[in-house]
């Protein structure tokens, strides 16, 4: 994808493919209150609808964004209240049983990358409030949906439907007291409520959970080790896991630090990288400090995937090393060259600038894909209303050759205590054609 949801199983919201529309819908008529319009705005954006159906340099949710997928490429629909390229003339019915069904007015399917299991669980009034935004708070935008390249995907639209039947959850609403969207945050924050958010809405699974043959999710729900547990390589990044893995997951982290990271993209620990950018620029910014906390009293609450999981530990042996001007291991000499400036020879980083590379549970993994990436292509943190400063990595796929990125890689992540593995020359050359570097 340029998936711009990282960090990655499919995509965040992937695509809906070219809206057809039915020969019975019919607009809903009367016009919903102000409360409702900015109710439905709060959840689309909890959703990170923008992230998707924006392309770069487009219009608000006219859609056109390009999807690589392993089949071809898809891009996302207009889904303006225009009535004849976005859906005007879809019913609040229609409206609804796309989003938890993934079945268009016209009777076909959307590709199971647009995240219909997770929205299933949307309430009744939450989706009225979603319609009520996307038909009278966007902008018409009159623009045609490009077609998919990928082979028959026409033909395909009707057996997409026995994908839902096989692996999405059918049309649930949530059974939860706290599915009203919150703008102000007058209700306390709760593990019901965030359950609501990230298995709902927040479709946080979609990138943080693995993938099964059929691409679906292999858990839905927190009630299964599986979910949230860490997702597969997708366009050059992993997403880690958000359970109570000590090393690998959330383990060592507090609530504040959780709410630090979604609130601002930075914390003490890490920085966002990668399709996350989006997730904080676009969504997570804009919610309630109670929201938040919600979100990360409920992923909290999640053990960890493996009982008998490694505990991450500091290891000072290569800070001594590096202190005592011994950079005789592997990609040591380089990495102080290149990274500790920022990083430090410690390896802890500056907190919330520089994020720390010690203990960080993206290098604990035996997949270095994501480390790669932003090896290759740099990366950047961006500036948003409560951390305005955009701070940026440079990329050096043009100043590293393989084997140097594959020996400062390896020292990164088995240094100070990372469980990583090792990098080889082949790993590095496998991506740097897909790679994309950062514009300063």
């Amino acid at each position: 994808m340029k998936l711009r949801h990282l960090l990655t199983g499919f995509a965040l919201a992937l695509s809906l493919p070219a809206f057809a529309h039915g020969a019975n819908a019919q607009t809903t008529n009367g016009s919903a209150d102000a409360a409702t319009i900015a109710q439905g705005q709060y959840l689309a954006r909890a959703g990170d609808c923008a992230a998707c159906h924006t392309a770069p340099g487009g219009k608000p949710f006219a859609g056109g964004l390009p999807i690589q997928t392993p089949f071809g490429k898809v891009f996302t629909s207009n889904i303006t209240p225009d009535a004849d390229t976005g859906i005007g003339n879809w019913s609040e019915q229609d409206f609804a049983r796309l989003m938890r069904t993934g079945v268009l007015p016209s009777g076909g399917a959307v590709l199971p990358a647009m995240p219909y299991p997770s929205y299933a669980r949307v309430s009744d009034a939450d989706m009225k409030a979603l319609y009520a935004y996307f038909h009278q708070g966007v902008q018409p935008v009159a623009q045609q949906n490009t077609p998919s390249t990928i082979p028959l995907l026409g033909i395909g639209r009707y057996p997409l439907r026995a994908w839902g039947w096989i692996f999405g959850p059918g049309a649930g609403v949530a059974e939860t007291s706290t599915t009203s969207a919150d703008i102000g945050g007058s209700d306390a924050p709760s593990v019901a409520r965030g359950e609501y958010l990230v298995e709902g809405l927040g479709h946080c699974g979609a990138c943080h959970t693995t993938r099964g043959i059929g691409m679906q999710e292999t858990a839905l729900t927190g009630t299964s080790p599986n979910y949230l547990a860490g997702g597969g390589a997708v366009d050059g990044w992993v997403a880690p896991s958000l359970r109570g893995d000590n090393a690998t997951g959330l383990g060592r982290w507090r609530e504040d630090d959780i709410v630090a990271l979604l609130k601002t993209g930075r914390n003490q620990h890490t920085a966002i990288f990668g399709g996350m950018n989006d997730v904080v620029a676009d969504s997570m910014q804009f919610m309630s400090d109670n929201d938040l906390h919600s979100i990360a009293k409920y992923l909290k609450s999640l053990p960890a995937q493996h009982a008998d999981a490694a505990s991450y530990t500091y290891d000072d042996t290569q800070s001594k090393a590096l202190f005592a001007g011994d950079a005789s291991a592997r990609g040591a000499q380089i990495y102080v060259d290149r990274c500790a400036a920022c990083h430090r020879t410690d390896g802890q980083g500056y907190a919330r600038t520089f994020p720390a590379l010690a203990g960080n549970p993206v290098l604990q993994t035996n997949d270095p894909t994501s480390i790669i990436h932003i090896v290759l292509s740099g990366s950047r943190l961006p500036g948003i209303a409560t951390a305005p400063s955009s701070l940026v990595m440079g990329p050096y796929a043009k100043v590293l050759n393989d084997q140097e990125i594959a020996d400062v890689v390896t020292f990164i992540q088995t240094s100070w205590g990372n469980k990583g593995s090792t990098v080889t020359a082949d790993q590095v050359k496998a991506m740097r054609n897909t790679a994309t570097p950062v514009s300063p």
